[in-house]
């Protein structure tokens, strides 16, 4: 190599970046005190900017192209250099390349509950988390308040303290837009697009806008939650003292079909009249409501409560009233050994081992004979 190869080792001819990283937002061209070539030749590619800085000081910004480098278009650097007539000699300048793209992997998330005022349910707390993109809006205001110099700023330099900002203005966001917390879902968008613009204007100081900020979920503390599903189921069964009875309903029944368990007769006996007035209560319920009550008048008849079962064959049959019984005794229907049962008893029993039924089946004693007839 001679001296002339050597010579030119010592100057740039080409200054470009190529950003293989996708988080990379400024990254400083690495001069290594080399010297800029006068003509040499500046590429800057779509989404990016190239800031020349001098002594400290920025001074010539460009935009996509491709650019020799000479006075004409360095008028700010040649002016801070003193070069008023132009200059053919190398010179030193430090190089940032800022991205313009939006870097969209930004992630938000409220590490504390934000507790607010909810018209509906009064104090409640909320979570919420989302992304959003951000992208440069003023390459110099980004170099002069947070990369300083930095040779490779990144996304995850920045991401906390943008996250610091989100938060602060979502609470206010949510708080003022006066969106009860059961309609917060449905209104996502708008709290989002209402968001963003505050944001943009909050963080112009640093260079940065925030052209998209989106809101993926709001959620509350699990035991509001645990709450908030108690009170839906609450307002899924209607009327509670309808739903216990047919509850207790299903229950007797499914007792009564539980076969050689104690009580089996009785469970059964129970489970069809306690059925038949759960199924009357309810459709009691289900009407119109009732007429104007009639005048007062006398109290109704007591209604007996001896109703009795009986067995015909392999079924059962009943209830019937006692003296409709003791018909079904005098036509032969319900003999002695007929199974009977009413409430009281423990079980199904013979008829004719009933006490309150024993006098029915007694016989008559035979009549008297008739008494001769005279002079026969």
């Amino acid at each position: 190599m001679g001296f002339a190869d050597k010579l030119r080792g010592q100057f740039i001819d080409i200054v470009e970046f190529l950003d293989d990283s996708r988080d990379t937002i400024v990254w400083r061209f690495p001069r290594q005190g080399n010297e800029i070539k006068n003509q040499a030749q500046l590429i800057v590619r779509e989404g990016q900017v190239a800031v020349f800085e001098s002594e400290g000081q920025i001074a010539d910004v460009f935009g996509p192209g491709r650019y020799t480098l000479e006075t004409q278009n360095l008028p700010i650097l040649s002016t801070l250099k003193g070069w008023k007539y132009g200059f053919n000699s190398p010179f030193k300048a430090e190089v940032y390349f800022v991205a313009t793209r939006q870097f969209t992997d930004f992630k938000w998330g409220t590490q504390h509950p934000i507790t607010l005022r909810d018209p509906e349910f009064g104090m409640v707390r909320l979570r919420a988390f989302g992304t959003y993109s951000l992208q440069v809006s003023d390459p110099s205001a980004l170099l002069r308040q947070l990369v300083g110099t930095d040779s490779n700023f990144r996304t995850d330099e920045i991401g906390e303290f943008f996250r610091q900002n989100v938060i602060g203005h979502l609470a206010p966001a949510i708080a003022s837009s006066g969106i009860p917390m059961l309609d917060l879902a449905a209104n996502q968008q708008s709290l989002s697009a209402k968001l963003a613009p505050a944001l943009s204007a909050e963080l112009a100081e640093f260079g940065v806008t925030i052209p998209r900020f989106v809101i993926e979920n709001v959620s509350l503390p699990p035991e509001v939650e645990a709450a908030l599903d108690k009170r839906t189921q609450m307002g899924v069964l209607g009327d509670l003292d309808q739903f216990t009875k047919f509850q207790t309903a299903t229950a007797i029944g499914d007792a009564a079909k539980n076969p050689g368990g104690p009580g089996e007769g009785m469970g059964l006996g129970m489970g069809m009249a306690m059925g038949t007035q759960m199924a009357q209560a309810i459709s009691q319920a289900n009407q119109a409501p009732a007429a104007p009550a009639a005048p007062a008048g006398p109290p109704p008849l007591p209604v007996t409560d001896e109703l009795w079962y009986y067995s015909t064959g392999n079924a059962q049959a009943g209830p019937v009233t006692p003296e409709a019984l003791a018909q079904l005794v005098g036509t032969g229907q319900v003999s002695r050994d007929t199974l009977v049962w009413k409430q009281g008893l423990s079980a199904w029993t013979a008829a004719g081992q009933v006490p309150h039924l024993a006098g029915l089946f007694t016989a008559p004693p035979p009549l008297p004979p008739t008494a001769a007839t005279p002079g026969a």
